[in-house]
């Protein structure tokens, strides 16, 4: 398979997945404005519901992010600069491409990017969460519990 071939397998599966996340994101918003529309009960509800709400918010978040870095890598093909590293201007492995198709750096400029205190493309823990109130309360994501039923 060559190189362009690649690219647009890619560029498919960037777009499914854009859709996916327009649709979700769609539906998390309005989620969020039917929940608020319906605060009642008492101060235990309340305070499920903020919870819920808070992780409501971050869950969509995180999706804006990967929509915005997929619209990014979509515009990149337009341009014919996808798969071009944005640092050291080499081509990004197909590998590397498969595994995070929104990249704009080789693994390489990457982890420099990360020892440097950077983020570089598409990076970042997702399995971290920093709570905004605690000064240090750096919380896993496996440590939140939701009720999903």
């Amino acid at each position: 398979m060559t190189r362009k071939d690649g690219n647009n397998g890619m560029r498919q599966i960037l777009i499914r997945r854009r859709d996916a996340l327009r649709k979700a994101l769609a539906g998390d918003l309005s989620l969020l404005k039917e929940l608020r529309e319906q605060s009642s009960g008492d101060v235990i509800d309340a305070a499920l519901d903020s919870a819920q709400d808070e992780i409501n918010s971050q869950l969509a978040e995180v999706e804006s992010r990967e929509l915005a870095n997929i619209e990014l890598a979509l515009e990149q093909m337009r341009e014919g600069t996808y798969g071009i590293c944005q640092m050291c201007e080499t081509k990004i492995p197909m590998a590397r491409l498969h595994a995070l198709p929104y990249a704009t750096t080789c693994i390489n400029c990457q982890r420099e990017a990360e020892r440097q205190g950077g983020h570089g493309s598409g990076s970042g823990d997702w399995s971290r969460v920093l709570d905004p109130h605690a000064a240090d309360a750096d919380v896993s994501i496996n440590d939140i519990e939701m009720d999903v039923s």
